[in-house]
């Protein structure tokens, strides 16, 4: 009995250690960033989740899926501006290998947006207790977002910013561009701002995508089964895809479709053109429950 006073003791003070360090604000995120930041597990990998809540109407959430080396802390205020603006809660997670979530441990394989879509992302919203959601997703995000939407009734709104539904050569270019950049440039330094393991992050991604076993990967075959609304949104001078996979998405899915075309914007619409990307993305969640 002596012995279980203080090991029960000791156990509580590195719990209550542990949840005050998961709590605390990540590398780089910004002081915009005025919500809840924690970890969940599944399936043995350390999942970061931003939840930013509101003040409104019971209205459904909306969860936030970034790209390809982004996370958690690159959406900046993002999410609280939506949450604010429409009263909904609005949750981003950083996937395996980005962010403060557990680092890669094994290359990943031409199936990891699926892998993600159809494993992973059930199990978060299973585990945050979110039954019918609206999803963003943003470049690898917005795919894995169509991929988890195709036939799913639990989503019931998806906004697709640079959406990826093919491979292009000019995505295969851009990817190229950016291995240069990371081997020559401070992108490794940048990254670490964000990732806990930089390097990883950046290869993991950049791997899969110049991998010659990666060139047949095409979603269109998901596509038809997507009958929620969806607002797809492209840059014209987006250095990873061209309008063809707004075009591919436009006439495939079942449900209504809009789409925002914007010139002076590269491949992330709500940094390069902030104010119309918000714009639409608040008009089309407006009529969503």
């Amino acid at each position: 009995m002596p012995v279980i006073g203080p090991l029960t003791g000791t156990m509580f003070c590195k719990l209550r250690a542990a949840s005050a360090m998961m709590r605390s604000t990540p590398p780089g995120a910004p002081a915009g960033m005025t919500g809840d930041f924690s970890f969940v597990v599944i399936d043995g990998v350390s999942v970061e989740v931003y939840t930013a809540a509101a003040d409104g109407p019971d209205r459904r959430p909306l969860v936030v899926l970034h790209e390809g080396l982004g996370c958690v802390a690159l959406w900046r205020d993002l999410p609280d501006r939506l949450a604010a603006a429409t009263g909904r809660k609005v949750i981003a997670y950083s996937r395996h290998g980005y962010g403060q979530s557990s680092p890669f441990t094994a290359p990943l394989t031409p199936r990891y947006m699926h892998d993600q879509a159809l494993g992973v992302l059930p199990k978060l919203l299973q585990h945050l207790d979110l039954s019918q959601t609206i999803l963003l997703g943003h470049s690898d995000g917005a795919s894995i977002a169509l991929i988890h939407a195709a036939g799913n009734a639990a989503i019931t709104g998806l906004i697709l910013e640079a959406p990826h539904v093919f491979v292009e050569d000019i995505s295969i270019r851009g990817i190229a561009r950016a291995r240069h950049l990371f081997d020559h440039t401070d992108l490794h330094q940048k990254l670490a701002r964000y990732h806990r393991d930089p390097a990883g992050s950046f290869f993991g991604w950049n791997d899969i995508w110049l991998d010659p076993g990666f060139r047949d990967w095409d979603i269109t075959d998901v596509l038809p089964q997507i009958s929620c609304p969806v607002l797809a949104i492209q840059g014209r001078d987006d250095e990873y895809g061209s309008l063809a996979q707004i075009d591919a998405i436009g006439a495939a899915v079942t449900g209504p479709f809009e789409q925002l075309i914007m010139a002076d914007c590269g491949h992330s619409p709500h940094r390069d053109q902030e104010a119309q990307t918000v714009q639409a993305m608040l008009a089309f969640l407006h009529d969503l429950p």
